[in-house]
């Protein structure tokens, strides 16, 4: 007789999550078809599990999953007061002058700055180009493309665009250039290497085919593994990332199933209680990360395999969701 390892990922699961898991057999087959790797943190417990001959500490493509960090280096230089929330970008000065006066950090994190979700050159590059459909950008351009196109009005709009323009800004509040590398020397700095996260800027080491993001990093560019993204969440938790991200807010055009959005994150349930949650695509991995706050439990996916052009793309997010509970 074969025992299903899906069975036993589920049950060892469910003994850190403290729940009957089982019923999540076929999403978690679905979602994980070509191999991925799960984990959760509650407490003291803590699990992490390859599947499909993958190992639990392999790295993966954060895609989206960059978005809390790009938050949360906004949120840093916050507190030490090099970048104002609700200031205009503008007020940077050097490459940022010019901007529209209602692109902020917190309209530009919470994607409520009337930013599109693109660059508009994508439409043509995610076809010629499409492990890298943004980096043949430079930042100049990504700001230019926010000068000309951002709209005001305070609707929830998802734009990597805007997450990208902020990752920028924060290389520049940190005094470091208007680059990707700029990014990437400010987040350590700021957030990753505080925290003792090997969570860095380009693709996973050995990694055949990674997508590129160009100067737009801070939207989907970072990489690394569960046991990072765990940490992350359980620094949320234990209020080492800063309290923003706990101010969930009901605007006008948030999705269904998200009852509010918070610098970096969607809100699921009762705010300020409730979930938080992220989950992203790259052109050869998805990623998900959630936290519950009412229950202090952190959950993680990673699939092997860019979401399918029409059937299963909903498969991580939905496991993701299931994993964090009601």
């Amino acid at each position: 007789m074969f025992r299903d390892p899906l069975r036993g990922t589920l049950r060892d699961l469910g003994s850190v999550l403290d729940r009957d898991l089982s019923a999540l057999r076929p999403l978690l087959r679905a979602a994980l078809a070509r191999g991925g790797v799960v984990g959760a943190a509650r407490g003291e417990a803590w699990l992490v599990h390859g599947v499909g001959s993958l190992h639990p500490d392999a790295p993966f493509e954060l895609a989206s999953v960059t978005k809390p960090f790009t938050a949360a280096l906004a949120g840093a230089l916050v507190r030490r007061g090099a970048l104002d929330w609700h200031a205009p970008l503008a007020a940077l000065g050097g490459p940022l002058r010019g901007l529209p006066r209602h692109v902020t950090a917190w309209g530009l994190a919470t994607h409520t700055a009337g930013v599109p979700l693109h660059p508009a050159r994508v439409g043509v590059t995610t076809f010629t180009h499409f492990y890298a459909p943004y980096g043949s950008m430079s930042p100049d351009a990504v700001v230019g493309s926010v000068r000309r196109w951002a709209r005001p009005g305070g609707r929830f709009g998802y734009s990597n665009l805007g997450l990208g323009l902020l990752g920028l800004a924060c290389a520049v509040a940190a005094g470091e250039a208007l680059s990707a590398d700029g990014y990437g020397r400010a987040l350590r700095r700021e957030v990753t290497g505080p925290l003792g996260l090997d969570v860095t800027p380009g693709g996973p080491p050995g990694a055949a085919r990674v997508t590129d993001f160009g100067p737009l990093v801070g939207a989907g560019g970072l990489s690394g593994s569960a046991h990072a993204l765990l940490r992350f969440g359980q620094a949320h938790l234990r209020g080492a990332v800063g309290p923003e991200w706990l101010d969930a807010r009901r605007v006008p055009g948030l999705p269904p199933g998200v009852t509010g959005v918070s610098p970096g994150w969607f809100a699921r349930g009762a705010v300020p209680g409730g979930a938080r949650w992220h989950d992203g695509v790259a052109r050869a991995a998805r990623a998900g990360l959630g936290v519950q706050v009412d229950t202090g439990t952190v959950v993680v996916v990673f699939a092997r395999g860019g979401a399918p052009l029409t059937r299963g793309r909903a498969a991580v997010p939905t496991l993701l969701q299931s994993l964090l509970g009601p």
